[in-house]
């Protein structure tokens, strides 16, 4: 190297170039060893890339001690016999107890001791000795409110950013930044300073996003753009997480979400299959290929009256040689259906004796999935695993796409079946876990469950309720209103209202123009004003109802139409 007229030589001894493809696997297979040590000592670690984390327990401080210096010295003594060189500058320990007082252990790697700390960072969770999370919190909401510094500016009530790209911003970056390792401290989020951050953060995007003034509650910014609050989001995040990995939920009631296929299940990419499928969009290319000799599998899955089945109809020379009828239990979705049917076509073919097989299917998001390469999907793997297995007894599999309904024989009889199996069929299902989307739809139902809760308790936003009294139904209409700024004034109560002016010393008097003895308020222009009872007069007409702030089933239909009256006013 080079620098200031000097130069300075060292012959490297191992090494990978910085950024090569082919260093994580090096260092991969070079730790290995090291973390096999570790585990077969019973110590507990867990590595990711070069950031190795030990864990120890113990009764006394004395005992921990002895237990890391021992396996810090057989670190040390690895890494001498690798020409590694470990950092003990780097390396950082702390402490977890509940108890008052204790020891201090002394810690050394080689001649250098190891620092106590009382936070840890790991892969971006600050971990705390005390394991409330607030320092991790803390350090989220602040990224997160400096990118709305940012966007505050470009962002105001009646000019700037579009409300959507605000959304878009919200949804895509600061919700992932609040909710990363929301599994390990979701505990957190029941504390108040913990909520109130949160809050802090969610209510200027909201406000932003709905076009409100600062004065505006959360909770009504929140009902007009339809977000959830972020502790519930939390929540929601954290159960979906553990769900997937296979920890029981009550609304699963005992069975299990659909498993992913491991990687360590799949086959070598040097030995796996590459499937593809061909199109036919005509009955007439249906035909052409069914007169070549082959066994033809028709398969389909259908959704019907709330109930699913999947069904696969086998053809030979123009003829059904035999078919199969599944059931698949309520919560199952079409796509697992689909593919269900193409899986037992495949487990059918491995019994038969026909070298040659088509497989036809009008699902072409179940043969798209086939013919990727990374699919986790457990099903796509079994029927990976299938067309394998029979590839290695000589036979041969080839998927077809059919356009559905268009007169395809194999088509219709494969979807007469399908009906068949979810209508008809009363035996135990065929197949039974909840796919994702069901665990996702049932989570964020009890997420908004207690939104909706927590939102008619609160004797906040009374304006807003005035238009919005359930929050269930408000989220459930939110998409189909485009709110603009005066629509939010009118919700929100905050705006050219005398009595909001006159509130912030904007105005000298709260009252309206038809009686200096009313103030100027929503509910007054909305329901007494006389400026506007022709309007009201219109609106009461569309909606048959009489318009009073008294009635309850005003309330229902203008929550179940809003956009009528917003537009009417």
């Amino acid at each position: 190297m080079k620098y200031s007229g000097a130069e300075c030589k060292r012959n490297t001894t191992k090494g990978c170039v910085q950024g090569s493809i082919a260093g994580p696997t090096f260092w991969n297979l070079l730790l290995d060893p090291l973390l096999q040590e570790l585990e077969d000592s019973h110590i507990h670690c867990q590595a990711f890339a070069d950031d190795v984390v030990l864990i120890f327990s113990g009764d006394t401080a004395l005992e921990l001690e002895s237990q890391i210096n021992v396996s810090l010295a057989r670190v040390s003594e690895w890494g001498t016999k690798n020409k590694l060189k470990f950092a003990p500058h780097k390396t950082n320990a702390m402490l977890l107890t509940n108890k008052l007082k204790y020891d201090t252990p002394r810690l050394r790697m080689g001649t250098t001791d190891i620092e106590l700390v009382n936070e840890i960072k790991i892969l971006g969770l600050i971990i705390d000795r005390k394991l409330t999370f607030q320092s991790h919190v803390a350090y989220v909401c602040k990224k997160a409110i400096n990118i709305y510094k940012g966007l505050a500016r470009a962002a105001k009530v009646t000019w700037g950013l579009n409300p959507e790209v605000v959304r878009t911003i919200y949804v895509a970056v600061i919700e992932p930044i609040i909710l990363y390792a929301s599994s390990a401290w979701v505990k957190a989020a029941d504390k108040v300073y913990i909520k109130n951050q949160l809050n802090t953060v969610m209510r200027g995007f909201a406000q932003k996003i709905c076009k409100a003034h600062k004065t505006v509650s959360m909770n009504s910014a929140l009902i007009l753009t339809g977000l959830l609050p972020l502790d519930l989001r939390v929540k929601e995040a954290a159960s979906l997480y553990e769900a997937k990995k296979g920890k029981p939920q009550p609304v699963l009631k005992g069975r299990k979400v659909e498993e992913r296929a491991s990687p360590l299940q799949r086959p070598h990419p040097s030995q796996e299959i590459q499937l593809n499928f061909e199109c036919l969009e005509s009955e007439a290319e249906v035909q052409a290929r069914m007169t070549d000799g082959a066994a033809h599998i028709f398969t389909d899955g259908s959704k019907i009256e709330g109930k699913v089945g999947s069904a696969l109809s086998w053809w030979n020379s123009g003829n059904e040689v035999t078919c199969r009828k599944f059931k698949l239990e309520d919560h199952c979705t079409v796509f697992q259906a689909e593919l269900y049917a193409v899986y037992r076509a495949t487990e059918l073919a491995k019994t038969r004796k026909e070298t040659t097989l088509h497989v036809y299917s009008d699902s072409r998001s179940t043969l798209e999935l086939l013919r990727g390469s990374d699919s986790s999907h457990q099903l796509a793997a079994k029927t990976k695993d299938n067309i394998a297995c029979l590839s290695k007894k000589g036979k041969e599999v080839v998927l077809f796409w059919v356009k559905a309904h268009i007169g395809i024989e194999g088509n219709k009889r494969a979807d007469v079946l399908a009906k068949e199996a979810a209508l008809k069929k009363k035996t135990k299902a065929d197949y039974d876990d909840y796919p994702v989307s069901f665990i996702k739809r049932m989570i964020r139902e009890g997420t908004v469950d207690e939104w909706n809760r927590r939102y008619t308790k609160e004797d906040k936003a009374n304006v807003t309720k005035i238009f919005f009294p359930d929050a269930v139904n408000a989220y459930r209409i939110r998409t189909k209103i485009n709110v603009t700024p005066l629509h939010t004034q009118m919700f929100t109560g905050h705006g050219g209202f005398s009595e909001y002016l006159h509130r912030f010393k904007k105005k000298d008097s709260a009252a309206c123009v038809c009686d200096p003895a009313v103030p100027e308020t929503v509910p007054h222009i909305l329901f007494d004003c006389p400026r506007f009872g022709k309007a009201r007069f219109d609106i009461s007409q569309i909606l048959d109802i009489d318009i009073n702030l008294n009635s309850a089933y005003l309330s229902d239909r203008i929550c179940g139409n809003p956009y009528c009256m917003i537009n009417r006013n």
